[in-house]
């Protein structure tokens, strides 16, 4: 069959393509949830707490992500500058991943006890007071506005559903652990435990 076929028949040019991807999905993607190291979870890592689960819905609300990826590639220039290389065993228990895309600002993926509770609260307060070449915005609303806790346990328990494994205890307790605690209080917590699990 000559090329020009399949380029004027624009059925046949669909069916084709759908074919090529499936193939590729089927040879690329299938095999990694069968292999260890990309559905086990690395040594030591542990469900995020409540009040830490509450700073990882206030990071995505706010658009973190959009500037901050939380996965460091296997490049020298990068594990020189923020640590050991992302690993998929590190994610297992996020729904969804937060790995990101794009690097406006440095990859927070290591970024767990490198500052200070305090640093983390001035850095969102206005981060030109620390970094005074910053261009990202301040969110002094987070050190205002409070957590009701009314939703973490059904979050909890969803994510429960999907493999990560909290307790019935964790889940009855995560009304009182975050009600009433300040949102900056919980995204200090969240990005206070990120990386904190891989030493290599």
């Amino acid at each position: 069959m000559r090329h020009e076929v399949i380029e004027k028949n624009m059925g046949l040019m669909i069916i084709l393509i759908v074919v090529a991807i499936s193939f590729g999905a089927l040879v690329e993607i299938i095999p990694l949830f069968f292999m260890k190291q990309t559905t086990q979870p690395v040594e030591n890592l542990k469900p995020l707490t409540a009040l830490e689960l509450e700073g990882r819905d206030i990071y995505q609300r706010e658009g973190c992500l959009s500037c901050h990826t939380q996965m460091i590639r296997p490049f020298r220039a990068e594990t020189e500058r923020y640590g050991p290389y992302s690993v998929a065993g590190e994610s297992v228990y996020d729904h969804p991943f937060l790995w990101g895309s794009k690097r406006t600002g440095p990859d927070l993926a290591r970024v767990g006890q490198r500052y200070s509770d305090e640093w983390h609260r001035a850095h969102m307060y206005n981060p030109r007071d620390v970094v005074p070449e910053s261009n990202m915005p301040g969110f002094p609303w987070l050190f205002e506005n409070k957590i009701d806790g009314n939703d973490t346990a059904n979050k909890m328990s969803a994510l429960r559903m999907v493999g990560v494994p909290y307790t019935d205890e964790q889940i009855a307790s995560a009304k009182t652990d975050v009600r009433g605690k300040r949102e900056i209080d919980a995204l200090v917590a969240y990005l206070q435990q990120l990386g904190t699990v891989i030493e290599r």
